[in-house]
């Protein structure tokens, strides 16, 4: 017997060579068989063993083998160069969010379906390990409320990204869009925004402080506070009451899971591995995953939120 003939790993470039490719993109390319890192491109970016260009235009001319394109640049220039990515043929994967607008991911997923390539809005903490259990759990329960607290520290985790605070980064809703897109995936239902508190710095654009209701149609009420100051211990974690009054604790970003007080399960961070082979999978089927549910909810915030003045930010 013959067996399955071998493919040929699908070609990447990336498009910004910053914290994120360098720590979650570069290794997770490489470590998947499937996939061959070709280049990237920074105007600045220099990581080690990686073939780099100033432009994009600069490395899809050098290397037109290139057949998908990774795009890990601030939000508000990922429009742009998805526009150039897939009018030069290439599948797209977008970094979160992907776009500084709702409307810009739609455009995007419009342009690449028009083109035939294929695009993933990367969600990548649905790729969390305790993501899917979860959402098992919450599908055999009547649910009757759900608290996301998402707080962290931005000169931790952002030291120097003044982009997070200017129009289109999102302050906090940049680490906080993570936790609507488990929201958004453990909820079969949409989530509707009723009220939102945005606490802006006098000296920004975006929110620092974010505390947010919302509910479903079915009427679980949904409570979410968001903080970019947050000192000592860093809080990633969902937590889900049945009416039943049984108690679930997604925490850790989705690393950790604890029912009714027993912990369930506690692993590694492994998304981006997960997300490149989910990428994989859809450009050999010629399949899109344009979901934009995690940014309709900031963008609906955003809109509908209370603009409340805090004190001016100093990095």
């Amino acid at each position: 017997m013959f067996g399955k003939k071998k493919l040929k790993p699908l070609k990447i470039g990336l498009v910004g060579l910053g914290k994120i490719a360098v720590d979650q993109h570069i290794p997770s390319i490489r470590a998947n068989p499937g996939l061959e890192l070709v280049a990237g491109c920074s105007p600045n970016a220099r990581p080690d063993d990686v073939k780099a260009y100033n432009s994009l235009e600069e490395m899809l001319a050098a290397h037109p083998e290139i057949e998908a394109v990774a795009i890990c640049t601030p939000p508000q220039i990922r429009h742009t160069i998805a526009r150039q990515v897939i009018a030069a043929g290439k599948h797209v994967f977008l970094e979160k969010p992907p776009a500084a607008t709702l409307g810009e991911a739609e455009a995007i997923a419009d342009l690449a379906k028009a083109k035939g390539v294929s695009v993933l809005a990367s969600w990548h903490s649905r790729f969390a390990p305790a993501v899917e259990t979860t959402r098992q759990w919450i599908a055999a329960r009547t649910i009757k409320s759900i608290h996301v607290v998402w707080k962290e520290n931005v000169r931790q985790w952002h030291p120097g990204q003044k982009w997070i605070f200017e129009a289109g980064g999102m302050g906090v809703f940049d680490p906080g869009i993570n936790s609507l897109s488990i929201l958004t995936r453990i909820v079969a239902e949409k989530v509707v925004v009723k009220k939102a508190d945005l606490h802006i710095p006098v000296n920004c654009e975006a929110p620092i402080q974010v505390e947010m209701d919302m509910t479903t149609e079915s009427g679980i009420a949904i409570r979410a506070d968001y903080d970019f100051l947050q000192t000592g211990i860093q809080t990633w974690s969902i937590f889900v009451e049945s009416d039943s009054g049984e108690k679930l604790e997604l925490n850790m970003g989705g690393t950790g899971l604890i029912i009714n007080g027993t912990e369930i399960m506690k692993e590694k961070e492994a998304e981006y591995p997960g997300l490149y082979a989910h990428f994989e999978k859809l450009v050999r089927a010629g399949q899109s995953d344009a979901d934009f549910s995690p940014l309709r909810v900031v963008a609906d915030a955003m809109l509908l939120g209370k603009r409340i003045a805090a004190p001016e930010y100093i990095e």
